[in-house]
């Protein structure tokens, strides 16, 4: 399978203009629908809550590792539109996640029902198929990968861009072997798509592992969600 992945990216760098960035800040416009799994006899709660939450997080990153976390102007926040048409403003849980490629590694702080917890994972190519479709995102000419993740049941639709350096991206998506410009989950219920692209230097202190938290595995974060899930009558935005 990667002997096939990897062909079809020499195939796609060598039919273009090929300069791969290795430096700067990706800022990302990420969507999610809030009425998609809130249960019909809810009619209620959808009347008082947007469809629609956005917010804006920014990945910086230079040759060895990246950070992917909210924009500071938003701390978190993200904004929608209720009911008559009115503004609201809502915090999201704070999220961070961390990639050190040497180590290739990936480390996850992320705040769930006002506790802190650091996830560790290893950095690998998941079972994405590549296609040979493509898209340009922000003048970056993309290819496009799918998978079905059976374990948070989400189909998953991914476009990445050789042009810059592999495992980048914004969320989790840090594992196909270019820089993810757009990811597209159960189509429409959550979407990540990059609105700006700065090649620029990088200083030292953008760019830092998160260190405060409790230490957990991805498989107990999955279990402990889950049963809050249960607990508060089985309806909820999964994002492992």
């Amino acid at each position: 399978m990667y002997r096939m992945i990897f062909s079809l990216i020499f195939l796609f760098l060598t039919t273009g203009v090929f300069s791969q960035i290795k430096e700067g800040v990706i800022t990302y416009e990420y969507t999610m629908d809030m009425h998609r799994n809130i249960p019909p006899e809810r009619a209620d709660l959808r009347s008082m809550l947007p469809q629609h939450r956005t917010q804006h997080f920014e990945l910086v990153f230079n040759e060895n590792e990246s950070l992917y976390k909210a924009s500071d102007d938003q701390s978190g926040q993200g904004q929608g539109r209720g009911g008559g048409g009115m503004r609201v403003m809502m915090r999201g849980p704070r999220t961070e996640t961390y990639t050190d490629r040497q180590q290739r590694e990936v480390t996850t702080m992320q705040d769930y029902l006002g506790r802190i917890f650091l996830i560790t994972d290893t950095l690998e190519l998941a079972q994405w198929r590549i296609s040979d479709q493509r898209m340009e995102i922000e003048g970056y000419v993309c290819m496009m990968a799918w998978h079905k993740d059976t374990v948070n049941d989400q189909e998953i639709t991914a476009w990445f861009t050789p042009q810059i350096q592999p495992f980048l991206g914004p969320d989790r998506f840090v594992n196909l072997p270019g820089t993810v410009l757009a990811v597209d989950i159960n189509n429409g219920e959550q979407v990540w798509v990059a609105r700006e692209i700065s090649e620029r230097e990088v200083k030292n202190n953008e760019i830092r592992k998160p260190g405060r938290g409790e230490k957990i595995t991805r498989e107990e974060f999955r279990k402990m969600v889950e049963e809050q899930i249960e607990r508060m009558g089985g309806s909820g935005m999964r994002r492992f």
